[in-house]
């Protein structure tokens, strides 16, 4: 059966969850989006594509350079955070391409990290040039760079909702564009491959990026964190599968794909918006937070 795609339908979609995001944060972009004072070192950078995974590594770690040096402080920009996960996530996919075999299709797997870097850099470069069409989830965490107040494990998660939840369909998309869509399951144990890969890194880039109340909670609930984060991982790596098969039906439709593309940033972006919501209250009771697990640690016996 045929679904017919209301264009109309899904540009209101996109207006509503745009009003709702701008609900939830006035926060005004400021004024000449850019990375200054780095702009034209990262244009620089920014200025050629990478045509296979050393390469994304290798503009990732110069990027890595880049936003360290930002402010506020240096190595404590917020969008430094999400690139610093990023790279530790790809070295760890360049490592299971060289060993090759944990990998059916090698091929698919490098372009879809070439892809998926590629839209990141994009982003980057569309802020950098004070474009208007920097993705709307790429710029909630973008314009917050200098915000202390927001935790790096926000920041970071930030990073990993526009990636996957935004930039992960286009790459499914470009990737297929290159090597045809899939007709078997021969790719998809290589598309999951990168889930097992996300269990492994994360916990310890978690806790790492965690301020010491939240280190504290996570102590307390165990290997809870981990079981929700890899469920959450898994959630949506399989949503943005579906969603790139869904628009690959769209690619020859250059307005409707771009509804579609637009409803699915918005999506993102006030769910990057309840994140930060969530960061605030959280942070500001952290502190009393912290306190009451102690006191329960005492009455359980658990304090050393």
């Amino acid at each position: 059966m045929t679904t017919t795609f209301d264009r109309a339908l899904v540009h209101g979609s996109a207006d509503t969850l745009r009003e709702k995001r701008t609900q939830l944060s006035a926060l005004e972009i400021p004024k000449g989006r850019g990375w200054d004072p780095m702009r034209d070192r990262m244009a620089e950078v920014l200025s050629t594509q990478p045509q296979g995974i050393t390469a994304v590594i290798d503009k990732l770690v110069i990027t890595q350079k880049v936003l360290d040096e930002l402010p506020p402080s240096p190595a404590n920009n917020r969008v430094s955070a999400f690139n610093e996960l990023y790279l530790k996530i790809t070295r760890r996919v360049d490592g299971a391409l060289t060993a090759g075999d944990e990998v059916n299709s090698p091929d698919f797997l490098e372009l879809l990290d070439v892809e998926f870097a590629k839209r990141y850099f994009a982003a980057l470069n569309l802020w950098n040039l004070d474009d208007e069409d920097t993705p709307d989830v790429w710029e909630v965490l973008f314009k917050r760079g200098h915000d202390t107040r927001m935790s790096k494990l926000t920041a970071a998660m930030l990073g990993v909702n526009a990636h996957i939840n935004h930039d992960l369909a286009l790459a499914l998309i470009g990737t297929w564009n290159e090597l045809g869509a899939p007709t078997d399951d021969q790719i998809h144990p290589d598309y999951l491959l990168v889930n097992e890969i996300f269990y492994q890194e994360t916990p310890g880039l978690r806790r790492g990026f965690a301020t010491d109340w939240q280190n504290e909670i996570d102590e307390f609930v165990g290997p809870l964190d981990d079981w929700s984060q890899r469920i959450l991982v898994r959630v949506t790596r399989a949503h943005a599968w579906d969603q790139g098969r869904e628009m690959w039906e769209l690619r020859n439709n250059e307005k409707d794909f771009e509804a579609a593309r637009r409803a699915m940033d918005r999506s993102a972006s006030l769910i990057a918006e309840w994140a930060i919501f969530g960061d605030r209250v959280v942070t500001i009771s952290g502190w009393g937070v912290t306190g009451t697990l102690s006191l329960i640690r005492r009455a359980l016996g658990q304090d050393d």
